[in-house]
C-alpha cells in the first residue's frame, strides 16, 4: 500500500471526526455533560471491543492483552487520562466556538503538538534526517493552514453583530472559547504518545496473527478507557453541581431512545477516526509515519471547517472571510500529502 492509499484511509477516520458533533445537535432535553458522557460510552468503551473482537482472531483478543507488558497497558491508560482532559476541554471549546473554528484551533496544536514531542523525547533530531525534514515541513504547511483559519475566524468574530455570532453558534464566546481551545489541543497531543506507548502490544497483537491493518484496536482498548475515566468524573461532577443527574431518567422514552440513538452514533463516528488512523498509520514507511498524527489532525480540521459551512456557521460573513477560508482548508489538505514527496 502505497502514502497516498494510507492517507485515504486517515482520511475516511477524519470524516467520521469531523461529523460526531452532528448527530448531537439532534440531543433533547439534556444538559452537555449528560450527553457527553453518554457518547463517550459508545466512543471510549463499547466501540473499541467491538472493533477489537472482530479485527483480531477469533479468541485472541483476551490472550493478547493478558500477555501485552503492564507497563505498556498502564502507561496507554495514563496517556488516555491525560487526553481525556483535552477531549473533555475539546467538546466544550466546540460548544463556545462552533464546529468549524472550534475544532481549528484545538486540532491545530494537537497536531504540532502531537507530531513533534514523542521524538523529541525520543532523542531524535528531525533537522538531521530526510524524513525528519519532511514531517517538519509538513507541521509547518499544517500550522500555516491553521493560521489562515484562525484568521478567517478573527475576520468572522469581527464581522458579525454579536446577535449574528449567537445566531450561528448559541453559546459563542470568543475569549473563553480560545482558551479552552489551546488547552485542549495540547491536552489532546498525549493521544498520539498513548500511541507510541502501545507498540509493545501491537506487538503482541501481530504476533498472534492480527492483520496489520488492525494492529493497533487492542492498544485503543486502554487508551480510551483511561479517557473515559476522565470524562466520567468530571461529567458526573456536573450532573451532581448542576443537579443533572436525572437527566437520564426524566424524560419520555421517546426521547430518551432519541438521545440514546444520536449519542451512540456520534460516539461510533467519532471512533472511526482512531480506527482508519490505526489502519493508514501502519501502512506509511517507518521514518514518517509519526507524521501520520499531523495528516489526521489536518484532515479532522478541514473537513470540520466543510462542516460548518454547511451549517452555516460562516453565514453572514463577507466575500474575503470565505475565500481566507477556502485557502486554509486547501493548505490543510496539501501539507497531509507531504510524506509523498519522493
Amino acid at each position: 500500500m502505497n502514502a497516498f492509499s494510507a492517507i485515504g484511509l486517515i482520511a475516511i477516520g477524519s470524516i467520521g471526526a469531523a461529523s460526531f458533533y452532528v448527530p448531537l445537535n439532534r440531543v433533547k432535553k439534556w444538559a452537555w455533560e449528560s450527553y457527553w458522557i453518554v457518547q463517550g460510552l459508545a466512543a471510549w468503551i463499547i466501540a473499541p471491543w467491538v472493533f477489537a473482537l472482530f479485527t483480531v482472531p477469533d479468541g485472541k483478543l483476551l490472550t493478547i492483552i493478558s500477555e501485552a507488558p503492564a507497563s505498556s497497558k498502564w502507561l496507554t491508560m495514563m496517556f488516555g487520562a491525560i487526553w481525556g482532559v483535552g477531549g473533555l476541554t475539546f467538546g466544550l471549546s466546540i460548544r463556545y466556538l462552533g464546529v468549524a473554528l472550534g475544532q481549528s484551533i484545538a486540532l491545530g496544536f494537537c497536531a504540532a503538538f502531537g507530531t513533534l514531542i514523542p521524538p523529541f523525547i525520543a532523542g531524535e533530531n528531525l533537522f538531521t534526517t530526510r524524513e525528519g525534514l519532511i514531517i517538519l515541513i509538513g507541521v509547518a504547511i499544517c500550522v500555516a493552514g491553521i493560521a489562515i483559519i484562525g484568521y478567517a475566524g478573527s475576520l468572522k468574530n469581527k464581522g458579525l453583530s454579536e446577535e449574528e455570532r449567537k445566531a450561528a453558534v448559541k453559546e459563542f464566546a470568543l475569549k473563553k472559547g480560545l482558551i479552552i481551545a489551546v488547552f485542549a489541543g495540547l491536552m489532546s497531543a498525549a493521544f498520539s504518545f498513548g500511541y507510541q506507548a502501545g507498540i509493545p502490544i501491537d506487538e503482541v497483537a501481530l504476533k498472534h496473527g492480527t492483520n496489520p491493518l488492525f494492529q493497533s484496536n487492542p492498544t485503543l482498548i486502554f487508551i480510551l478507557i483511561g479517557g473515559f475515566v476522565t470524562n466520567f468524573i468530571y461529567c458526573m461532577f456536573l450532573n451532581i453541581k448542576n443537579k443533572t443527574i436525572k437527566d437520564y431518567v426524566s424524560v419520555s422514552p421517546g426521547i430518551f431512545f432519541n438521545n440514546l440513538f444520536f449519542t451512540f452514533l456520534a460516539g461510533f463516528l467519532w471512533f472511526l477516526q482512531f480506527h482508519f488512523y490505526g489502519m493508514g498509520r501502519s501502512q506509511l514507511p517507518a521514518g514518517i509515519a509519526i507524521f501520520s498524527w499531523s495528516i489526521l489532525m489536518a484532515l479532522n480540521i478541514a473537513f470540520s471547517n466543510i462542516w460548518g459551512i454547511m451549517l452555516k456557521e460562516w453565514k453572514g460573513v463577507s466575500k474575503k472571510t470565505m475565500v481566507v477560508l477556502i485557502i486554509g482548508i486547501i493548505v490543510l489538505i496539501l501539507s497531509t500529502f507531504v510524506v509523498s514527496i519522493k
